[in-house]
Order: structure tokens, then C-alpha cells, then sequence
């Protein structure tokens, strides 16, 4: 293997005014794994701390969750998603992905709970998870997608 040899990896985005979750799939773009989420305080610092992640662990391309309501129509809380795309868009050059969250609050929420666990006590953790629910949801449609290209002889 060459030292040159570069893991690529997408990061997936649930974004939030005050909490981003956050999600990194792994080297071959199979699953998702959460990372912490970063607590918002003004969009160059979070900007800032997305940076660090992707230059260190090699992003090239992100998933933001787009919420839709349940007609498929962009909510009211898209505007604020969208501005924070084109955010992402104009400072890292990457591919910026929209993916539909609907439901990946709730099951992060269901998920909290079979735990064990308070959501309303652990936020941050349903951030985590929504992140990676949405991350691990492209990377099944797209592994689905490929598969189909590929022709078994």
C-alpha cells in the first residue's frame, strides 16, 4: 500500500440552532459511526470545528439532514438547513448532499429510550443518533444504487 494512499471518508450533518450531530461513515463507506456533537455558538465556530474534522479524517463529501414535512415539502426549518449548506458549500468545496430526515428525531428519540435513558436529558445523544441515521441511510441507498450497476458474470 502506498503512503500516498488516502481514506475517504462522508460525513453526515444533522443540523441544529443550538446542537449539530454529527457522523463519519467508515473507510468503505458501509456504515456510520457518531462523533460528538458540537454545541453551536456562532457559525464560524462551528465552521471552525467541522473544518478540524474534515481535513483530519479525510471528508470528501457531506450529507446535511433536510427537513421535510409529511408531504415531502420543505418545513419552515429547511430556510435555516439551506443557508447552513451553502455555508458548508463556500468554505470547504466539497459535495453537499441533501438527504430526508423525517423520522430520525423520533427513532433517536425511541432509540434514547429502549436504552434506558431520558431523551430530554440526553439531547445531545438523540443529535448523535439522528446524525448517524441520516448518514447510515445514504450510505445504504447508495451502496443499493452501485450494486446495481454491477453486473456478476
Amino acid at each position: 500500500m502506498s503512503d500516498n494512499f488516502q481514506i475517504e471518508r462522508i460525513l453526515g450533518i444533522d443540523y441544529g440552532v443550538r446542537r449539530i450531530g454529527i457522523a463519519l461513515s467508515d473507510p468503505l463507506k458501509i456504515s456510520a459511526q457518531p462523533l460528538p456533537t458540537i454545541k453551536a455558538e456562532g457559525m464560524e465556530q462551528v465552521l471552525t470545528e467541522l473544518e478540524t474534522i474534515i481535513r483530519d479524517k479525510n471528508v470528501t463529501e457531506i450529507v446535511v439532514g433536510m427537513p421535510l414535512n409529511l408531504k415531502g415539502q420543505k418545513s419552515k426549518a429547511a430556510q435555516k438547513v439551506e443557508k447552513f449548506i451553502q455555508y458548508l458549500k463556500n468554505r470547504f468545496k466539497l459535495p453537499v448532499h441533501c438527504w430526508d430526515e423525517r423520522w430520525t428525531s423520533l427513532a433517536a428519540q425511541r432509540t434514547i429510550i429502549a436504552l434506558g435513558k431520558s431523551p430530554s436529558r440526553h439531547k445531545d445523544k438523540i443529535d448523535q443518533i439522528s446524525a448517524l441515521i441520516i448518514l447510515q441511510s445514504f450510505l445504504d441507498y447508495q451502496s443499493a444504487n452501485t450494486s446495481k450497476d454491477v453486473e456478476l458474470t
